[in-house]
């Protein structure tokens, strides 16, 4: 009697990573993102080794099985899903610290450590991994690497894949292969690491990260600012780009997402305004107390209602803290449905009266997050439980918004990833040529197409 894949798969993998279990599986199926579809996986890996991944992908290219490679699962454009007949390969039980080395300044790991325990352990030595998403608490580095993700210190630093140095990635037939360099210099051939890196996992699955890492900065300034109008907040930040300070943080809160907040963690944020800007300073003082009052400024010189430098950590921390809640507090009041867009920032104050228009014409909630320093905003489309018409009205503004930020010059994601619900965003982004390059790509490292297929880009 021949084998199954999956009597293959238990008897190559140790005992306790198969799970078979239909409602573990499940759990396991799908990522945060509203309504994006999912199928059906055929069994779920939890990979503690990189020879587990190893006996799966083999496994899965004898049979022609697709391999949907996941993380923590915060991910919010549905790159995680998995497809009908998949193996869903969880990365989250790999969470060793390989390696910190201090004089090189870089750090090696395991997919499945998560973001903001990398931070804890690096800091121990004096040094810092800036990339921090909304979701460092949870997220995990490896997921980070899928989707080339950012956060809030981005406008300064940079994003996930300004740090990556090199990483060991599981090819589409099982080879283990080591891409990029731990030197600080390196130009020997493609940059095949900066390839992977924004990926999700349509190309290899990546097994280990080298990371570059910083000093730790000084404390931070914070500059506050409350504003009537989310235009006139818009641009506040304009002006700030203008006057040629990069602040190590530049985000902007909207009304709704205030509101939830106050709802509820009772923090009274929308009694002094609608929209609440937020900077943060880390240069050297006294430059930075001094730049801080110069974008306190800006905020009132910009329409600003309320706009000091805090000289109050815990109050600065408190109001981050909020920037950081707003996404878990609109959750509680319904499906929400996450925009990643990135506009230049000459035009953040048309996108975001653009966004304010689509709202009204469609009679949909649209709240605003935004990494507003770097233009990459985050429109949250809310909708009541259940009201099937608001979902239509919601998924028509989703594609709106995205012609909208192409039509400025910008893109349709920034730090999510295209995943599934930006499939038709790319599309209308990028132009065919360009597109046929990227299948090429997918073609030559992935020619069976089992690597998360229907991602990203469709292919064959």
């Amino acid at each position: 009697m021949s084998s199954t894949p999956l009597d293959e798969l238990s008897a190559a993998l140790p005992a306790g990573r198969l799970v078979t279990d239909p409602d573990i599986v499940r759990s396991v199926s799908t990522d945060q993102a509203a309504w994006a579809p999912a199928g059906a996986a055929l069994a779920a890996v939890r990979a503690h080794s990189t020879d587990d991944v190893v006996a799966v992908v083999k496994t899965a290219a004898r049979h022609g099985i697709p391999v949907v490679a996941r993380g923590a699962g915060t991910g919010l454009s549905g790159g995680a899903n998995a497809i009908d007949g998949c193996i869903l390969l969880s990365l989250e039980q790999m969470t060793d610290v390989v390696e910190i080395n201090d004089v090189e300044r870089y750090a090696v790991v395991q997919p499945g450590v998560v973001n903001d325990r990398l931070r804890e352990v690096v800091a121990q030595q004096g040094l810092w991994y800036p990339p921090d998403p909304a979701s460092s608490p949870w997220s995990t580095i490896g997921g980070n690497v899928s989707t080339n993700a950012g956060g809030v210190c981005c406008v300064k630093y940079g994003v996930t894949g300004d740090y990556v140095l090199a990483l060991e990635v599981v090819t589409s037939n099982g080879e283990v292969v080591r891409v990029g360099r731990r030197t600080a210099k390196g130009v020997a051939g493609y940059d095949l690491a900066a390839l992977i890196v924004g990926s999700e996992g349509t190309l290899g699955i990546v097994t280990e990260i080298t990371v570059r890492l910083r000093p730790l900065p000084p404390p931070a300034i914070t500059a506050a600012g409350f504003f009537d109008s989310i235009v006139d907040a818009g641009s506040a930040v304009r002006a700030v780009g203008a006057a040629g300070i990069t602040p190590s943080a530049l985000e902007l809160v909207d009304r709704h997402c205030l509101a939830a907040v106050d709802d509820w963690k009772h923090m009274d944020l929308t009694v002094n305004g609608n929209v609440l800007l937020l900077a943060r300073v880390d240069d050297p003082e006294p430059m930075a107390d001094e730049v801080a009052g110069r974008i306190a400024q800006i905020f009132r010189d910009n329409g600003a209602s309320w706009a000091e430098r805090s000289t109050d950590e815990t109050e600065a921390d408190a109001l981050f803290a909020a920037r950081r809640l707003a996404y878990p507090a609109l959750e509680r009041l319904g499906p929400v449905l996450t925009e990643d867009v990135v506009v230049p920032r000459q035009f953040v104050p048309d996108m975001l009266a653009r966004i304010e228009e689509l709202a009204v014409a469609h009679d949909v909630t649209i709240a605003n997050i935004a990494h507003a320093g770097d233009g990459n905003l985050h429109p949250l489309i809310i909708t009541p439980i259940g009201d099937d018409d608001a979902r239509r009205r919601a998924q028509a503004v989703f594609e709106q918004i995205l012609d909208a930020a192409i039509s400025f010059g910008g893109t349709v994601t920034g730090e999510h990833g295209v995943g599934l619900l930006k499939k038709g965003g790319l599309r209308r982004e990028q132009s065919d040529v360009v597109l046929a390059m990227q299948r090429a790509v997918k073609q030559a490292l992935d020619p069976q197409g089992i690597l998360n297929p229907g991602k990203v880009i469709d292919w064959p």
